[in-house]
């Protein structure tokens, strides 16, 4: 077959001579006509006078139908046609074969994918975002490097996967234009790839950066969207419902914020999906990273009892982990909100003893999340009622050193939102 490719473009130079514009022959067309049943007038003129020339005979005569069998020709002609056509398909075979990975390749990367996804939470977005771009590349490679559907269909999640955990670590580096470009690519990783799953956590992450942009009614219609895709596990729908609550909060639909607070907290079907309970890590959404979030959204409708005790639960949980595994996010965001909820009720003391925890967090872990909540505070004690007392002005002073120490690791200043008096 290649020596038939090779003599047509040799004799297409001799005869035609177009240079570029030479008719060519490749592997697939030296088949098809192998195979018969090519009506030559379909073939373009240049590339009939080639044929003509390469095999000295009309191309009718070429792509003439084949004569009946003579019962009396020798069988050595029968056995050449059945030799040659098993030759064609060893070759076929082979270049297959040639066309695949290793899949022991594919379960490193499978392992390489799940363990930043475990990571994600005691490491810093900076590094995170680093490990992810070196994995993409490794897949996108790999990607290249096979033609077997299932090796492509299992690269396309692993690709979703990556891309999605780096527009998390866009989004808590501040940087919420890369996050939402990187959102929608690991949607369209996870669309081709028909993993609902991937979708629903890619929509998630898109409702975090409305709602964190101030598109609160925007961050709304994603996470109902995401939680109408099929194959969703419990993790996943609290997870969406916990966004949603938050979204209806910053609205100010308190009965709406309540509802979807309570069914975040009663889901329990024992349904599971491979992307947030089988990968899990990043892609979970564990019980104090739920009492957490519901703090937040108990804070904008001004329950401040419903947020004390869900930012207390938060911090109870993650301090039943090993120091290792603990999430600066969570620890630096329920400290907040516990904080928070303090000073709406006056208490500076109790505020600034609740934030002892946050000053602990290394500056390149102090994640968007983290930063919008201190923010919070800070702005909070510029109130009146705040000027002229010692203890709020250190407290705001120190706020105010915590956020700047963490300004190196942020490409953009986080949007506050804030809470009026």
């Amino acid at each position: 077959m290649p020596k038939l490719i090779e003599h047509f473009d040799q004799m297409a130079d001799q005869v035609i001579g177009k240079a570029g514009n030479n008719p060519t022959c490749s592997e697939r067309t030296a088949k098809r006509w192998r195979a018969g049943g090519v009506n030559p007038l379909s073939l373009s003129a240049d590339t009939r006078l080639v044929l003509e020339q390469l095999f000295n005979r009309p191309v009718s005569e070429l792509f003439a139908p084949p004569p009946q069998i003579d019962p009396h020709a020798p069988a050595f002609d029968l056995e050449q046609e059945i030799n040659m056509t098993a030759r064609d398909a060893q070759e076929d075979a082979s270049a297959t074969a040639a066309a695949s990975i290793s899949d022991t390749t594919l379960d490193q990367l499978t392992d390489d994918v799940m363990a930043l996804a475990r990571d994600y939470a005691s490491i810093a977005p900076i590094l995170a975002f680093h490990r992810g771009q070196a994995l993409n590349l490794q897949l996108q490679d790999q990607r290249d490097r096979t033609q077997v559907p299932s090796q492509q269909q299992r690269l396309l999640e692993l690709l979703g996967q990556t891309t999605a955990l780096l527009a998390t670590a866009t989004f808590n580096l501040g940087s919420f234009d890369a996050s939402r470009r990187l959102a929608r690519s690991a949607d369209l990783y996870g669309e081709a790839a028909r993993c609902e799953p991937l979708r629903a956590y890619s929509d998630g992450i898109l409702a975090y950066v409305c709602y964190f942009t101030g598109m609160p009614g925007e961050a709304v219609a994603k996470a109902r969207r995401a939680q109408a895709y099929g194959g969703l596990g419990d993790v996943a729908r609290r997870r969406l419902l916990a966004i949603e609550a938050r979204a209806h909060g910053y609205l100010g639909d308190v009965e709406s914020a309540q509802r979807a607070v309570r069914l975040s907290e009663e889901v329990e079907s024992g349904a599971r999906d491979s992307l947030h309970d089988d990968v899990g890590g990043e892609f979970g959404f564990n019980m104090e990273r739920l009492a957490m979030s519901n703090s937040s959204t108990a804070l904008l409708i001004r329950d401040t009892a419903q947020a004390e005790q869900s930012a207390r639960r938060a911090l109870h949980l993650i301090k039943m982990r090993p120091a290792g595994a603990r999430s600066a996010h969570v620890l630096g965001s329920a400290s907040a909100d516990l904080a928070m909820a303090y000073l709406l009720e006056g208490d500076v003391e109790a505020a600034s003893e609740a934030l002892t925890p946050l000053w602990g967090i290394p500056a390149d872990q102090r994640v968007t999340g983290v930063l919008v909540r201190t923010g919070q505070i800070q702005h909070y004690l510029t109130r009146p009622a705040f000027r002229g007392s010692a203890v709020p002005s250190e407290l705001r002073c120190r706020v105010e050193d915590f956020t700047r120490g963490a300004a190196a690791h942020q490409l953009t200043a986080p949007a506050l939102l804030q809470l009026e008096a």
